[in-house]
């Protein structure tokens, strides 16, 4: 059986299965699995974009304009491919596979995602993966902040069949050096056939993405695109199928009240957000993105609601 059909019964352990929604843009396939229908968050993540696997090309590229984001942090993690960030601190910065971009933007910060001029000189793919975790309440108004952690700084964890990373929080005995301000875990493992991964203790929220092959959980087989998400408490391995898997697991404390979101903003204030909408409208926060001035997506009309409720980005823009 696969559980992507929402007839089956899900096997034990298995709380629900979120299926993204998958966007276009320009060629370029994005599929969003949170915030999902009856599930906004699984621990502090509120938001998880596969982006790609695609491939642009010459004198093409990525080109997410400068955009503001409140109450949250951006991580960027890539499997193929490169993204230039900028942002208004002043940070220029690539992100190259394995290496996490870790966007803190607390009170308000504007950044861009783009390909550099370099790399549209020929084709070149792209394919990542990009999460917001939503700030503790006591951190929503901290100030912005960017680290970036190169693929060679984090923990890697390699047995037989096995090679995982952890790419942010604690879990299976390692610590990621990413300050998250929150209890969390965030890794990236590929599994040889029938090679098996246990979920790590410690966490209350846990979810796992199929990204590539297929896992076996409790006898039910899973595929690529599939979000599972765990029962709390439940000591549940997975495993790989005939031509293993790769699978970013992820998950974490439950969060310290619902959130409202609103395009690139996350609050636990309604207030909160229509401040930052105002903000953006009047001067785009007064905080223009060095090296990236001239362009920048403007406020959607919608209206901010309430936590659970699924929310899309801007026209044009495949990530945050």
């Amino acid at each position: 059986m696969n559980a992507a059909d929402p007839t089956d019964p899900l096997p034990p352990g298995i709380e629900t299965v979120l299926l993204p929604r998958v966007h276009d843009i320009g060629g370029f396939e994005v599929r969003r699995a949170l915030p999902a229908t009856g599930r906004q968050m699984v621990g502090p993540f509120i938001f998880f974009d596969q982006m790609g696997p695609g491939e642009f090309l010459a004198g093409r590229g990525l080109d997410v304009r400068p955009h503001p984001h409140i109450g949250l942090a951006t991580v960027t993690y890539l499997f193929r491919g490169e993204i230039l960030h900028r942002d208004s601190l002043g940070t220029r910065q690539p992100i190259a596979p394995g290496d996490v971009n870790w966007m803190t933007a607390g009170r308000g910060i504007v950044h861009s995602e783009r390909t550099a001029p370099e790399r549209r000189a020929a084709p070149h793919r792209l394919f990542g993966i990009q999460s917001w975790v939503a700030l503790p309440r006591a951190e929503e108004e901290t100030a912005p902040g960017f680290a970036h952690h190169p693929a060679a700084s984090l923990p890697v964890v390699q047995e037989t069949g096995l090679r995982l990373r952890l790419i942010a929080g604690t879990g299976w005995g390692e610590r990621a050096p990413v300050a998250a301000g929150s209890d969390l875990f965030y890794a990236d493992a590929a599994l040889a056939p029938g090679a098996a991964l246990p979920l790590p203790d410690g966490h209350e929220e846990r979810a796992a993405y199929v990204l590539e092959g297929e896992v076996d959980v409790a006898g039910d087989r899973f595929g690529p695109g599939q979000m599972l998400v765990f029962r709390a408490g439940d000591r549940l391995a997975l495993t790989a199928g005939p031509l293993g898997a790769r699978l970013l697991l992820l998950g974490g404390a439950a969060m310290d009240g619902p959130r409202f979101l609103y395009w690139n903003f996350v609050s636990s204030s309604r207030e909160r957000i229509e401040q930052a909408k105002a903000d953006w409208a009047r001067d785009r926060f007064g905080a223009p993105v060095p090296g990236d001035e001239r362009d920048w997506i403007p406020l959607p009309a919608r209206r901010s609601v309430p936590a659970g409720t699924v929310t899309a980005l801007s026209e044009g823009s495949p990530t945050s």
